[in-house]
């Protein structure tokens, strides 16, 4: 072994001294030549020591030279590889430059053409007698660039010009200054009269006070229950088609949802969630845009900046960044490359349970308002009613008067704190600032609309507290499940929580 050692180290020395050589002086000379000297080098070197090789040296040598004919072998491959790459980068670089000038031939074969065109008329003219005017004549400059391009954005400069680029004002009927019950009656009727969808009146409370707590609201529920076509009634009912966009699984970005500016064409690739949402700043009523089986993808992936965005106490930094910065010719309500999100928008996003779809997470049902569609109303023989005309801040008015008017009772707040202390200690879950200030927001508007205090708590508590024990290890909690059951109907009587209870009796069933 010691042998076979000894000639590998004076073969890898005289190989580097070898290439050094070349490199240094030997570089007038062929490598196919000085390649064939030190190859037969190499030989002689090896006839020599292999005189005194035992049977490991042998071994040892065979090992060796596959390992080297492996490593040269994966050496040329690799090289190989890389060239081809690099011969492909460099054929498709060239294929992108003839197609432009190609691009930049034909725009100026056109520019000629056109130019062709107008002196063939202009002679027509003058064989007929007419002088041409100035602009009949008129040549196409080819040696200046055009003072303006076109816009980048193709869509929102259409709504530009759609609405003159002045904001819709809308002036509201007498008859349709009412109370937020009322509209909550008008709509049921509408609805069933005009559209033929029928609407638990309880589902439509919910609708309005969730209005009130999020700016986002999640229908949820098994499929074929209306979840769709409430959003899309409220836009007929109040005279301002509700935006439908269906997410797609694909989506992973922000991009998928917003579009893009594409750096080859300099075009910006709007999408229709795009249009529907630039299209509000020119509104003043209410507006709704659906994203229809939004948990088809992780709604935290391309929603986030839109949940991160609406925690913002100050409204005025609601800001979306479109592009990174603005040009002359972009939509007149993107500032600086960013969008302000309007507060006369609503998110409505539906939801499916089945295998096909992601679990939404609870950062986003602790932001949102949800509801729970999971069967269909019954009939209702309902009066003929029309729709109605609502500016935003007329039914802004109205929730701020329905929380002034209806704010919850010291007594429900002091349940409401037992309840969540005895929660916190059994389940390790805890209601949190921002559902207390969903509540305070949604109980008051709820009333406002008919219902009640209790039935308004209950319903928070079962949506955004007691939704979370599914992710608990039920069968083990069986008995602080019952118990639970005891403390509510203590806290708030034997009749009343109704959802929470039932709920509950569901997780009981766990075990």
């Amino acid at each position: 072994m010691a042998d076979f050692a000894r000639y590998y180290i004076e073969f890898i020395q005289q190989l580097f001294i070898n290439i050094w050589q070349y490199i240094q002086n030997r570089w007038w000379i062929p490598f196919r030549v000085a390649l064939v000297d030190d190859i037969r080098g190499y030989i002689e070197q090896l006839t020599t020591a292999i005189v005194d090789f035992n049977a490991l040296d042998w071994v040892l040598l065979i090992l060796v030279f596959m390992v080297n004919i492996a490593f040269i072998t994966f050496l040329v491959i690799r090289i190989f590889q890389l060239l081809r790459r690099y011969i492909r980068f460099a054929k498709r670089e060239i294929e992108k430059d003839d197609l432009l000038e190609e691009i930049a031939s034909l725009n100026q074969r056109s520019v000629e053409l056109i130019n062709e065109k107008n002196q063939i008329f202009a002679l027509k003219m003058e064989s007929l007698g007419l002088a041409p005017t100035n602009q009949d004549l008129m040549q196409i400059d080819t040696t200046t660039k055009p003072k303006e391009k076109s816009s980048r954005f193709v869509k929102l400069t259409g709504i530009d010009d759609k609405y003159r680029s002045q904001v819709q004002d809308y002036q509201m009927a007498i008859d349709d200054m009412v109370g937020l019950a009322e509209i909550t009656t008008r709509f049921v009727n509408f609805a069933a009269s005009q559209l033929k969808l029928y609407y638990n009146r309880k589902i439509i409370m919910c609708y309005f006070a969730g209005m009130a707590a999020s700016k986002i609201l999640i229908l949820e529920g098994i499929s074929g229950t209306g979840k769709t076509s409430l959003p899309y009634a409220m836009g007929k009912f109040f005279q301002n088609d509700t935006g439908i966009v269906s997410v797609q699984p694909s989506w992973r970005d922000r991009a998928e949802m917003i579009g893009y500016l594409n750096e080859f064409t300099k075009k910006f690739n709007e999408t229709d969630f795009l249009a529907e949402l630039y299209e509000t700043t020119y509104r003043k009523d209410l507006n709704f845009i659906i994203l229809d089986e939004m948990n088809l993808a992780r709604i935290e992936y391309y929603f986030a900046e839109f949940l991160s965005i609406m925690e913002m106490p100050n409204v005025n930094e609601w800001k979306i960044d479109i592009v990174p910065e603005q040009l002359a010719s972009d939509p007149i309500h993107l500032k600086v490359g960013k969008l302000l999100v309007p507060q006369n928008v609503w998110f409505v996003g539906t939801a499916n349970k089945d295998d096909s779809t992601f679990t939404i997470t609870d950062k986003v049902y602790d932001r949102a308002s949800t509801i729970e569609i999971n069967t269909k109303a019954d009939y209702i023989d309902a009066p003929f009613t029309q729709s109605m005309t609502m500016s935003y801040d007329y039914l802004t008015e109205l929730f701020h008067k329905a929380i002034s008017e209806n704010p919850l009772s010291l007594k429900a707040q002091d349940n409401l704190e037992k309840l969540d202390q005895f929660i916190t200690q059994k389940f390790k879950i805890t209601f949190g600032n921002r559902i207390l200030k969903q509540m305070r927001l949604f109980v008051p508007v709820y009333v406002a609309c008919g219902g009640t205090e209790l039935d308004g708590l209950d319903y928070v508590v079962a949506r955004k507290i007691l939704r979370k024990f599914e992710m608990l290890n039920l069968p083990f909690l069986q008995k602080e499940l019952a118990e639970l059951i005891t403390m509510i109907e203590r806290l708030f009587g034997k009749n009343q929580f109704k959802e929470s209870i039932a709920l509950i009796n569901e997780f009981r069933k766990y075990a």
